[in-house]
């Protein structure tokens, strides 16, 4: 094996120059459509996005509310890369990219992420947390990647998404060759195993997760703020549960009942299985997590679509629609968009992608985060609104895959060689310990921190990026291959920030490029590329 990694390190230092060169001069290349087909918009679809459209536009009315201006389609396909697969475009991606119309950017860009395993993979790892969070749970019982992989598997081929969720809540079989069983397994406490899954942490994770509900708040007593929720409520939907036990065949379900001593009961009574609200939607037949499921994800049941649809709508603009994210009142008022949305995702089979092309092709997504300089600054209400793009921190992940990407002028993608995927994983791994895991939290709002600054500054990830290594960075070889200072800067940019230098950033970094040689000159790029990573403009979604 080392022999060809030797070979590849030479191929590459023999034809990075031509290909870096071939990046930096925007080559003719054949239309994207030819390698990654573009479904044509349909005109229904076009109409869930009028209809969309002419909600938020009632509301930015009625608040008074002159929206900002539409966002450049580099910076719309930055945004979904970074949703999508957690990091930004590459500059082999971006030189596709334009040569797209800009009225079929924002599709075209979508075909060409649904079609890379980094947008499976990475949304896999997000839906993991969801389902699962960060820890490894019971190891003897439960395989946190294997469930993962799983999702991956689902997201990839765009299964509909009533039918995963469905399999996770009843599913049966061994973890390690069922793994959607570890939704179920992850539950038992490893140190009694014997009590198999817990009803209880199941319950609060298909309320919270599928249905924006949380029930699990009045496990212990009633609701005593108003709320309609009882304890009952709680313990009623925990009991569908109680059939899931352990056995010689991984989970299997059975008969046994479920008890519960409730809150100011002298003893333990037998639990009946019963839905919270919508009774007349669960079904007869089956076991009691079949039926569970079926209820869950019925056409008719309209929290699961909502849920779906605010989940999605935060996980492309890092701000739900509803919040918290899994807290949506079951009688409304929601915010614009909400039902139409969840109407249109039921109408067309819970179809994930058409649901993300619907919302990344409305108004609010395509709005830039900033107005005008010709315009009155944008307010807090802009952005509570969507009537500009939200601003929100880069998660740590992001912040590392981006970092990387940049260090490289083509794709780091499942087709990479075994050398450029080992050190982006390596590289990534280690800086999420150091910069912070969020773990499963997802969309709490956080603040940056010194550390987290002085490790993007100081940090090994950023100095090993962009030190002078022409197999594995970008720096040195825009230094050596550009065929003027212009294009030098031009390609930094791209490749960091998604977007071309200003005129007067233009001007400012020729002038540090200028008249520079060999050591120099890469000395130069490399503080170029420090400082671009080092930008605020980097570590935020805007």
């Amino acid at each position: 094996m080392w022999w060809k990694n030797l070979i590849f390190i030479l191929l590459c230092l023999a034809g990075g120059a031509g290909v870096t060169r071939q990046l930096l001069t925007r080559p003719a290349v054949p239309h994207p459509a030819a390698q990654h087909p573009v479904p044509e918009t349909t005109a229904e679809l076009q109409e869930v996005v009028d209809r969309l459209d002419a909600a938020f536009a009632h509301s930015w009315r009625e608040a008074g509310l002159e929206p900002a201006p539409q966002a450049d389609s580099l910076l719309v396909a930055r945004r979904l890369s970074l949703a999508l697969t957690g990091t930004i475009p590459s500059l082999q991606e971006i030189r596709g990219l334009e040569t797209v119309p800009r009225a079929e950017t924002t599709q075209w860009w979508l075909s060409h992420l649904f079609g890379d395993q980094r947008y499976s993979d990475y949304l896999a790892e997000r839906f993991a947390r969801i389902l699962v969070g960060v820890e490894n749970g019971p190891f003897l019982v439960y395989r946190r990647r294997r469930l993962a992989n799983w999702l991956g598997d689902v997201f990839h081929a765009n299964q509909p998404y009533d039918r995963m969720v469905r399999d996770l809540i009843a599913s049966e079989g061994v973890w390690t060759t069922h793994p959607e069983v570890n939704f179920i397994t992850v539950t038992i406490d490893q140190n009694n195993d014997k009590e198999g899954p817990d009803e209880r942490k199941l319950a609060a994770r298909v309320t919270r997760a599928f249905l924006g509900v949380r029930i699990d708040c009045v496990q212990c007593h009633d609701d005593k703020f108003g709320d309609r929720w009882k304890q009952r409520d709680f313990h009623q939907l925990a009991a569908f549960f109680s059939g899931a036990e352990m056995s010689l065949t991984g989970v299997r379900d059975s008969d046994k009942a479920y008890h519960y001593r409730y809150l100011r009961q002298p003893e333990e009574e037998e639990v009946p299985a019963v839905v919270p609200f919508e009774p007349e939607l669960l079904p007869e037949e089956g076991t009691r997590r079949q039926r569970l499921a079926e209820w869950v994800t019925h056409p008719h049941n309209k929290a699961f679509a909502r849920t779906t649809v605010n989940r999605f709508w935060a996980l492309l603009f890092n701000q739900p629609l509803v919040e918290p994210i899994d807290d949506i009142p079951l009688e409304g008022p929601y915010p614009p968009g909400l039902d139409l949305l969840a109407e249109d995702f039921i109408r067309h089979d819970f179809d994930l992608q058409r649901l993300i092309r619907v919302i990344a092709a409305s108004r609010p997504f395509q709005l830039a985060s900033r107005a005008s300089p010709s315009e009155p600054p944008l307010t807090p209400a802009h952005y509570e609104h969507f009537a500009a793009f939200p601003l929100s921190r880069l998660r740590p992940e992001q912040v590392a895959g981006s970092v990387i990407q940049s260090a490289s002028l083509q794709t780091i993608d499942a087709e990479s060689h075994i050398l450029f995927r080992f050190a982006r994983a390596s590289q990534q791994n280690e800086f999420i310990q150091r910069y912070g895991d969020i773990g499963e939290d997802e969309f709490a709002a956080r603040g940056g921190t010194i550390p987290q600054r002085l490790l993007l500054m100081n940090g090994r990830l950023v100095e090993e990026r962009t030190k002078d290594d022409l197999v594995m960075n970008a720096a040195p070889r825009i230094a050596k291959v550009a065929p003027t200072d212009e294009v030098a800067v031009e390609t930094a940019y791209l490749s960091v920030l998604s977007r071309p230098p200003t005129p007067a950033e233009q001007q400012h970094f020729i002038q540090q490029l200028e008249g520079t040689r060999g050591k120099a000159r890469a000395q130069a790029m490399q503080d170029l590329y420090w400082s671009l990573v080092n930008a605020t403009e980097f570590s935020w979604n805007h």
